[in-house]
């Protein structure tokens, strides 16, 4: 009996009614299974807080949302039964092997620059005439990508919650764009959340790696895979690199090298945005893309906002939202982009040391503006290890509109000709607003209303 047949009348237990589970659950319950969802944060009709009085056995397996982590008391519980533990990308490729067989799928995964490089990867394919869809952490889900339009080549953007809970889709290729401390909080070590990253390699033809990450080159010594490398040196053969002003495919090519695009045609033209460039290159030529797609791809490309987009330029004064900059490896991408920042940061640090940030970045930050609960441990690495910069703490007490006013004023107070004032947090913002996006958005207003006030 095949996959989609044996669903109907099938229990199925969804962990999680959020924005995997929904989906889930509705295309279970199209095809005739009968769905339970368990989730302790919601209480929407039909839905558990937990698994009492149910009877695990019956059920054909559970499928778990990522934002659950591995030692759940409900998970452990729900293993210990016995219950097959699936993710919604492993039931979208159940799907898709019966429904869309001839379909490809394509995946990316990193700690920064992830929804960027898919999204141009995308770009790069549409351009190249293949029809190409951004899915998974992106966009829409894997299972409403796979279910509701036809797609030759599914791009997914992969987190390393999704790929810790998954284990049988295959890709045609594979980036990492890059690992660096992050979501400790649910791995528990470093280790562990690069080893999630890395799951992405097992489930592909083509590694698309790179070859500047310490970490990556480290573990790619063990990869039995095709191995491509991108970076911004001069590339060797398998390799995608930088000469003098052009971008140059070595691994891709049938001769000796092909021009993909121009740093020209890239914009912002920062060193980390060049490597999502490249990424988004190699993977989209990995299953046929025309080189000559790629420079008119990227030169029509706009970034998301939120991601170092320019809020306001006046009196010689650059004001930049890159509130998407949630961790200390995208925060210091950012300061590393502008010569000299009143660096505005603070949040949540989800278990993530400051210390590198500080010591490669302290040469181009002027000020520090702290907020949110784990402004000390900003705070202590500034201490330790760049004592000479100016510190300013915002009111604890202070949330929303009101904090990022009291930002906002404090920046100006300090910035002078030739200044860029950047929110790059290097946290996560749920202690003092709903997400990131609403971050950038009271910022951005804030930086207006502050400059409208002004003569």
């Amino acid at each position: 009996m095949s996959f989609l047949s044996s669903l109907a009348g099938s229990e199925i237990l969804i962990f999680g009614a959020g924005v995997t589970g929904k989906p889930s659950e509705e295309f279970l319950q199209s095809r005739g299974a009968i769905v339970t969802v368990v989730d302790e944060n919601v209480s929407a009709e039909g839905t558990r807080s937990n698994l009492d009085g149910l009877q695990l056995s019956r059920f054909a397996f559970a499928l778990v949302s990522p934002g659950w982590r591995v030692d759940h008391p409900l998970i452990a519980q729900a293993r210990d039964a016995g219950l097959t533990l699936r993710s919604e990308i492993d039931l979208a490729w159940l799907v898709k092997c019966e429904i869309a067989p001839s379909q490809r799928w394509i995946g990316l995964t990193g700690t920064n620059g992830k929804t960027t490089t898919v999204q141009m990867t995308e770009s790069i394919l549409r351009e190249s005439g293949i029809n190409a869809r951004a899915c998974g952490n992106v966009g829409d889900t894997v299972i409403e990508a796979v279910t509701s339009a036809e797609s030759d080549v599914l791009v997914l953007e992969l987190s390393s919650f999704q790929l810790e809970w998954s284990s049988l889709f295959e890709l045609e290729s594979a980036a990492i764009l890059n690992i660096a401390e992050d979501h400790l909080d649910w791995h528990g070590s470093f280790d562990a959340y690069a080893g999630a990253k890395f799951k992405i390699c097992q489930r592909t033809k083509v590694a698309i790696l790179n070859a500047a990450d310490p970490e990556i080159a480290r573990r790619a010594r063990e990869l039995p895979k095709r191995l491509i490398y991108f970076s911004l040196e001069t590339p060797s053969n398998h390799e995608i690199g930088l000469v003098e002003n052009l971008i140059v495919d070595r691994a891709f090519v049938s001769g000796d090298a092909e021009v993909l695009f121009e740093l020209s045609d890239i914009s912002p033209t920062v060193p980390h945005n060049v490597l999502n460039g490249m990424a988004a290159a190699a993977l989209a030529r990995s299953i046929g893309a025309d080189s000559s797609a790629v420079g008119r791809a990227l030169r029509n490309f706009k970034l998301d906002h939120h991601r170092l987009e320019t809020v306001a330029d006046k009196d010689q004064i650059l004001w930049i939202d890159d509130s998407k900059a949630t961790n200390p490896h995208a925060a210091l991408a950012a300061i590393l982009s502008q010569p000299r920042v009143i660096w505005i940061a603070g949040g949540l640090a989800k278990g993530a040391s400051m210390d590198d940030l500080i010591k490669r970045g302290k040469s181009r930050i002027k000020s520090a503006i702290l907020y949110g609960t784990d402004a000390p441990v900003i705070d202590k690495a500034l201490n330790a290890y760049a004592p000479e910069i100016e510190r300013v703490s915002i009111d604890a007490q202070l949330r929303g509109v009101d904090l990022m006013r009291a930002v906002v004023r404090t920046a100006a107070e300090r910035a002078t000709a030739g200044d860029t004032v950047l929110l790059a947090p290097a946290c996560a913002s749920m202690d003092r607003f709903k997400n990131y996006a609403e971050r950038g958005e009271l910022f951005a207003a804030a930086v207006k209303e502050l400059l409208h006030d002004r003569p």
